[in-house]
């Protein structure tokens, strides 16, 4: 939370501790200040190599916007339905037509069939599931590229930990920071969550905390749809006993105490210091970060055609944020990713569950984001991606994972999945690769989380195979991949 903190005294002209500092929620957990935080995000400088680098839809996306679906929603039962299988295959809904001519989905998403001929599907995503078929090493490996040090046979359950690989959004934002002050990552409405596992591949990892996202977090449970009614932003918001004219002064006064320590100011030039901490206070004086957070200004229509659920409403403020600037957005699916209801982990009453809970969320949520973003102009600078850390077994009620599956339910599926992926320079109406008549594995042109990855890397104008550098100094890339080309336009 961002706040003046410290006791109230008479050592300062304004009656607050000289020890009182700024910090900005979740990435203040080191101790590390909102200026540090953006001047750390300049850092990093191009190879020769990157320098090369390019090619088509390279730097198109000014922002990503991510749908993260965790759980693992069924493909054959949403957006790679199959016909003339076996009724165990065959999805117990009905197929229908979408903008794309020969393309069906299943009848859950009839909104989303209306908008799909604005962005690409991928209907062949793929890899070998050696030691990830539990949710917290897929997702490890989706969001960071990286397969997690400690991964046994069925999967991993290690908590996050300073030394994991960054989500992919902590890359962007070091790499690509923004130059205006406006928050540069922020994650919501729920952390990414395995049974008692929270928040794994959801931090900059060994990058440092300065880099991690802005966690926006309602209060409330996962069954609670109004969460997002609930937001706070006093994390940007000036207390009440800190006025504007009074955090004014406090900025004068830095600025003389800094004016009197020539040999500090020639030790930490090169870090342009007072850059950093004019964009700091920026932030929170502006009002824009907090603006964006102002779900009640949109319209009653728009609000219902987002749909008035919690991952509706963060596709909502996912539009909201990126058009006050902010760099990434990850929207993690509103439900622990192992478990009931509206999770997408059917193991058990998928048809009820689906029609009712999940599917219609995720449809409108999805369509209305598409158009909206459109409409205003947004679509071709920012690239929205939708996809899950696996897809579910072609046939029901069979274990592949080591989890029971009733007849009405579908176990984990990393072999073959769908994703969804518009805007920023991509195709439109186009649909790449081809799974088999099962839904098993892909006909045609598989593509592995990593190259997913590597293509959001390439779209924001990064080199995939960049060098960072992690805990310990070692080397490594920010991804062992490369992006899709043909996704490109």
């Amino acid at each position: 939370m961002l706040v003046i903190p410290g006791r109230y005294g008479k050592d300062t002209c304004d009656g607050y501790s000289r020890r009182a500092m700024m910090r900005v929620g979740s990435s203040a957990l080191a101790g590390l200040s909102t200026a540090t935080l953006l001047e750390r995000a300049a850092s990093g400088a191009e190879s020769d190599e990157e320098a090369r680098y390019g090619g088509k839809g390279f730097g198109s996306a000014k922002s990503v916007i991510l749908l993260y679906l965790q759980g693992g929603p069924s493909h054959l039962d949403l957006w790679d339905p199959k016909t003339d299988v076996p009724d165990n295959v065959r999805s117990v809904f009905s197929n229908i037509d979408t903008k794309i001519p020969g393309v069906q989905f299943s009848e859950l998403l009839p909104n989303l069939a209306q908008q799909i001929d604005r962005a690409t599907l991928i209907r062949s995503l793929s890899y070998t599931p050696v030691g990830l078929f539990n949710h917290t090493a897929a997702i490890y490996q989706m969001l960071t590229g990286y397969t997690a040090d400690k991964v046994s046979p069925s999967g991993q359950l290690e908590p996050p930990s300073p030394k994991d690989f960054p989500n992919f959004g902590c890359n962007i934002v070091k790499l690509r920071p923004l130059e205006s002050p406006m928050l540069p990552f922020v994650m919501m409405p729920r952390p990414l969550q395995e049974s008692n596992v929270i928040g794994k591949a959801g931090t900059a990892g060994f990058l440092g905390r300065a880099f991690d996202p802005y966690y926006l977090y309602p209060t409330g449970g996962d069954m609670e749809m109004d969460k997002m009614e609930k937001i706070q932003v006093t994390d940007l918001t000036l207390r009440e006993e800190v006025p504007l004219a009074r955090m004014s002064r406090r900025a004068s006064l830095r600025d003389s105490i800094t004016a009197g320590m020539k040999s500090m100011d020639r030790a930490v030039e090169r870090y342009a210091l007072n850059e950093y901490y004019e964009k700091a206070l920026g932030l929170v004086l502006s009002g824009k970060a907090r603006e964006a957070f102002n779900l009640s200004s949109e319209s009653a229509e728009t609000r219902d055609k987002y749909g008035r659920n919690t991952f509706g409403q963060s596709c909502l403020l996912a539009r909201r944020l990126v058009e006050a600037g902010t760099r990434v957005v990850e929207v993690n699916w509103p439900k622990v990713a192992n478990s009931d209801n509206h999770s997408w982990d059917v193991h058990t009453g998928l048809s009820d569950r689906m029609k009712k809970q999940s599917a219609p969320m995720l449809d409108s949520g999805v369509a209305a984001l598409l158009e909206d973003l459109d409409e205003r102009g947004l679509l071709d600078e920012t690239l929205v991606v939708a996809v899950g850390e696996f897809g579910r077994s072609p046939k029901r009620g069979v274990s592949t994972s080591g989890n029971s599956n009733s007849d009405d339910g579908r176990d984990h599926w990393p072999y073959c999945y769908t994703g969804l992926i518009a805007g920023a320079g991509i195709r439109r109406g186009y649909v790449h690769g081809k799974s088999d008549e099962t839904g098993s594995a892909p006909l045609e042109d598989p593509v592995h989380p990593g190259e997913l990855l590597a293509t959001i890397y390439h779209a924001v104008g990064l080199y995939p195979r960049r060098t960072v550098y992690n805990h310990l100094n070692q080397p490594r890339e920010m991804v062992k991949a490369d992006a899709v080309m043909d996704l490109f336009a």
